[in-house]
């Protein structure tokens, strides 16, 4: 008598000559469970079973059986029996089914064999039951979570019958998260089924099914449409089947060699093809409706044949962040949600927006015919601002806004977000666009804009170009970093000529940093005039800036000095030596920073030390603003709780450490105070050196007084937010002192 692994070889032989009764073949499914094929009585469809005569290796066995075409005396039935196993590597001696005494007895052929193998061999065996016999035996195997592995077993059995079923042709993600899904095949049923979707990582889930009539299907085949509602990232190019229940059995439809993989703007084209011809449930009905009218690229709200219109005016993404600026006409209520939307991330913004009077809305749709009977000439609320944080996908991935109406009507409006805008010029824009009397100015401000700035990311200032115009590298000391913007444009000249004709300064290391558009228009002026002076002086370019703290910045990122002296070019030296007492002052107080006395051009005090303070939303304040400068400048070295960085002495590294100035701010006087707070926790103390002043004004703005108000108010906010709340839960980190 032939054993099993001698008879697979060969396939032409009979399957009674090459089973034998008492002997079973075992095949492993996964790490848990292996499949057992032998002949015998009939048996019930569950039994206790008993591996290598081992008690502590017993399980329930699930049974499949069938009656045999030619049966044997000793055998009337075959079988597959399903066996849990506890994963361990052991050699198969003996299965016995049934009860100690009465159950019977099978020997194993010594090796186990591949699925392939397993289903060839139930093929031969089966005869004309097999494809009942594997339709029972893969509801068994469905019957708990699915594994790659489990599921290419079942996928193996199935074609080993006639269960491959159609195939399909085409495979398309959609905005909502589904995947369409578009093929032929002969055994699908209208409606919700149980599939199981093939590849990389096998996912069970309901497919909704429509079918519809195909002139180049196969005979007694049709074609099919389904919606796949994946809840977890699946892409369409990674299906590589269905394994699903169809009429009374389970079957494999495998996707085409040829398919085609259609993208979200595509996906709903292809839908729209075949939604008249389709027959479902009307549920299934309803979401293939809903999927075809999905956003595919194009804005589709001034095709509604309702009074309902939007427009967009600003999109700025910032730091995952999205700030919307636009207005939606909407006089008859029709719209009931406004979301915003990116790849398969959604979130609702119309209940978070401000809404702002927009006139001109009004004005320009009274004369159309759709909205003449419908607007109010007395509302004008159309306008709307909206900051959105937070709503995943990838950043890189489109957005889109989707309105959905009160009939569950939906339409769309694709956005365009301004690329590498930074967050204050977005900011300052937003504002600028609103009425300063508008009654709704106050909450834009609170409730988007603060938002928007406190979540904003900065690009590092850095430089793209300098030219010497001196023996910069050959000269002794710490550089002296001066931030020249287009406000010191016409001074830079008389700047140089003071520098000159203070001998300290004159032989320092100056490095002028200028912004990139005034660089190439003015660096090769400002370069002879340094020559003709003798100046060590080396220009920057700086790019990625806003204002002077970034140019300075941008300066002492470019050096590699241990030591810097910050300066803003509003700022002029009032006597000569100031930069010798600086140097003098930080050699005592090595890693400290140290600013001198900041006066108006009357001689006034504009800035004496930066304090700690009793109000609880403004945790610094300043000291002897409006005093004489000689009634300060006796005064010893003292510790304060920050420096101005307009003009200090300093560690480099300290800054770099810090990371820089912070984003957000639009304006200079509370991003200097965020930087020093910053020192100031990571151990960095500062000081006020009064012996030196500095005259100057404070910044300039081109808003315009109630805009600038604005902007200080914000800032202020921004402040407080980032640094109110931490000092209440770690106590003041400044103390009060002298050196």
């Amino acid at each position: 008598m032939v054993d099993v692994e001698q008879a697979l070889a060969l396939a032409s032989r009979p399957a009674a000559r090459i089973m034998r009764a008492g002997r079973v073949v075992a095949c492993p499914i996964d790490e848990t469970r292996l499949i057992v094929i032998g002949m015998g009585a009939p048996m019930a469809d569950e039994l206790p079973a008993e591996l290598n005569d081992d008690p502590a290796a017993r399980s329930l066995a699930s049974i499949v059986g069938w009656p045999l075409a030619s049966p044997l005396t000793s055998a009337t039935h075959g079988f597959a029996a399903l066996l849990p196993t506890d994963g361990a590597d052991r050699p198969l001696t003996t299965v016995r089914f049934g009860q100690d005494g009465t159950g019977r007895r099978y020997i194993f052929t010594p090796r186990t064999v591949s699925i392939s193998d397993a289903a060839a061999i139930l093929a031969d065996l089966a005869g004309p039951h097999l494809q009942g016999m594997l339709d029972s035996l893969v509801d068994r195997l469905m019957g708990r979570p699915v594994g790659r592995r489990l599921l290419s077993a079942v996928i193996t059995l199935l074609q080993s019958g006639t269960a491959s079923d159609g195939f399909i042709e085409l495979l398309g993600e959609t905005q909502d998260g589904a995947i369409f899904l578009r093929g032929w095949g002969r055994h699908l049923v209208p409606g919700v089924c149980r599939v199981v979707v093939s590849g990389e990582s096998p996912a069970a889930t309901e497919c909704g099914i429509a079918t519809f009539p195909r002139q180049d299907a196969p005979e007694g085949a049709a074609g099919f449409v389904g919606l796949l509602p994946v809840k977890e990232p699946l892409r369409a190019r990674d299906i590589e089947g269905l394994v699903y229940r169809g009429r009374g059995a389970w079957r494999y439809a495998r996707v085409h060699e040829h398919r085609v993989i259609a993208g979200p703007t595509e996906t709903p084209g292809h839908i729209r093809s075949v939604l008249l011809q389709t027959h479902s449930l009307p549920e299934v009905l309803l979401r293939l409706r809903a999927a075809a009218n999905s956003f595919d690229g194009r804005e589709t709200i001034s095709a509604l044949p309702l009074p309902v219109r939007m427009g967009i005016d600003n999109v700025v993404a910032a730091n995952g962040g999205v700030l919307i600026s636009g207005w939606l006409l909407d006089p008859e209520g029709h719209v009931q949600s406004v979301r915003l939307c990116r790849q398969r991330a959604e979130a609702r913004i119309d209940d978070r927006w401000t809404r702002l009077d927009r006139s001109d809305v009004t004005d320009a749709f009274t004369e159309e015919a759709l909205f003449h009977k419908a607007l109010d000439h007395h509302r004008h609320s159309h306008g709307f601002v909206v900051f959105m944080n937070g709503l995943g996908g990838d950043v890189a991935a489109p957005l889109h806004l989707e309105l959905k109406l009160k009939d569950s009507r939906r339409a769309f409006m694709p956005l365009a977000p301004v690329a590498r805008i930074p967050a204050r010029v977005a900011a300052l824009r937003q504002i600028k666009s609103v009425d300063a009397e508008d009654w709704a100015l106050s909450e834009i401000v609170d409730r988007q804009i603060v938002p928007f700035l406190c979540t904003a990311e900065r690009l590092s200032p850095t430089v793209t170009a300098f030219v010497d115009a001196g023996p910069f590298d050959a000269a002794a000391g710490p550089p002296i970093i001066i931030a020249v913007g287009e406000a010191e444009d016409g001074d830079i000249d008389a700047y140089l000529g003071l520098l000159a004709l203070d001998p300290e300064t004159r032989g320092a290391p100056i490095a002028v940093v200028l912004p990139t558009e005034w660089f190439r228009r003015q660096a090769e002026r400002i370069r002879q005039r340094a020559q003709f002076y003798r100046l060590s002086l080396r220009l920057l370019s700086a790019d990625e800036t806003s204002d002077v703290y970034d140019l300075l910045e941008a300066g002492v990122r470019a050096l590699t000095h241990e030591t810097v002296v910050l300066l803003a070019g509003s700022l002029l030296p009032h006597r000569t030596g100031w930069y010798g007492k600086l140097v003098a002052a930080h050699a005592a107080l090595k890693g400290s920073v140290i600013s001198p006395t900041l006066g108006y051009e009357d001689h006034s005090v504009r800035w004496a030390g930066s304090w700690p303070s009793a109000q609880s939303d403004r945790p610094l304040a300043g000291r002897y603003a409006g005093y004489p400068l000689g009634a300060v400048s006796g005064l010893k070295l003292t510790r304060v709780a920050a420096a101005s960085f307009e003009c200090c002495i300093m560690p480099r590294e300290a800054l770099m450490t810090a990371g820089g100035f912070s984003a957000g701010y639009l304006g200079s006087q509370q991003k200097g105070l965020d930087l020093g707070l910053k020192l100031s926790r990571t151990g960095i103390q500062s000081y006020w050196l009064p012996s030196v002043q500095m005259l100057g004004s404070d910044e300039a703005s081109d808003l315009g007084a109630a805009a600038a108000a604005l902007v200080e108010r914000i800032d202020q906010k921004i402040f407080s937010a980032r640094w109110v709340r931490r000092q209440e839960g770690e106590g003041n980190p400044v103390e009060r002192g002298s050196a």
